[in-house]
């Protein structure tokens, strides 16, 4: 953070996320020009997963949810800085959490908590979600989520000190279950969310599934923490309301995991997910090549 060669970035970020919101989506607009008709950032990735993803529109309408979801990563784009200098107030009037009394209700019971969720809408602001429970986050209670950290030093602090502004905590992926089981040992219950919509890392548990029309290996290792920690699981259902409004629909997979088939809360998080999509496919994160490697089906 002290690099010399950062500061007129840090100084170009502060500006932008001290700026009100109607000029934030105006730059957004400007870098929506860029991205799609200049720079024509991953236009044909984004052209090839919607047509194979989304068979069922045509050729104009996927054009248009082509065009949606640039306008929309631009605006995540400029939301995301805004995070610097947002205030508690304001950030509740644009991110909305429903169904808020299942995570409180499990807390305190003491149970901790595993949330799927994945890269729609702004997944940036999900770290809100902190404002909305009766129970003080860093006290009785952690937030936290799993992250890779970034091959740019500057960039990753930067991008973990936005995610910690509501006072939740980030755990790095190689160590999460050691974090985890820390908690648990201290008998601090804790909601941890996972973004488990991209490809799996090499290692991971081969897991295949039909998802978005494509034959898809899955990420396993959360239903694996969760089995392993005995904790109850969720889905944070993302919705974008219009421009800068978003909810999160609290959706309850199950508080026994023994109670269900082994792949099978995974299996419910893909259903879930996919249904996320298929109701606004311009929210998902679709610059992702997520079917590079060709997979097949077990029965195929």
């Amino acid at each position: 953070m002290k690099d010399g060669k950062y500061v007129p970035v840090k100084v170009l970020l502060y500006l932008i996320s001290i700026m009100p919101f109607w000029i934030l989506y105006g730059i957004s607009d400007v870098i929506y020009v860029i991205l799609y008709y200049v720079v024509r950032y991953r236009r044909k990735i984004v052209t090839k997963n919607l047509k194979e993803s989304c068979p069922e529109y045509n050729t104009y309408e996927r054009k248009k949810i082509e065009r949606q979801f640039y306008h929309n990563f631009s605006d995540y784009i400029v939301e995301t800085i805004k995070i610097g200098h947002i205030s508690d107030s304001q950030i509740k009037k644009r991110m909305v959490f429903n169904n808020m009394d299942i995570v409180d209700r499990l807390f305190s019971e003491k149970r901790s908590i595993v949330a799927y969720f994945s890269h729609c809408g702004n997944w940036e602001w999900v770290t809100s979600i902190t404002l909305w429970s009766k129970h003080r986050a860093g006290k009785d209670v952690e937030f936290c989520q799993v992250y890779r950290p970034l091959r740019n030093k500057w960039y990753d602090a930067y991008m973990l000190k936005l995610r910690s502004r509501f006072n939740s905590r980030s755990l790095k992926k190689k160590s999460v279950l050691r974090d985890l089981l820390t908690l648990r040992r201290q008998q601090i219950p804790c909601i941890t969310g996972f973004m488990s919509d991209q490809k799996p890392s090499k290692g991971d548990t081969s897991h295949i599934v039909n998802f978005l029309n494509h034959p898809s290996a899955v990420i396993t290792g959360t239903e694996q923490v969760a089995r392993k920690l005995d904790m109850a699981v969720v889905y944070l259902d993302m919705k974008k309301v219009k421009r800068g409004y978003y909810e999160v629909d609290i959706k309850l997979i199950t508080e026994d995991t023994s109670l269900m088939s082994e792949m099978s809360i995974t299996d419910t998080y893909v259903k879930l997910l996919e249904n996320t999509i298929k109701r606004n496919p311009a929210i998902w994160l679709w610059t992702h090549n997520r079917w590079k490697n060709k997979v097949v089906m077990p029965n195929e």
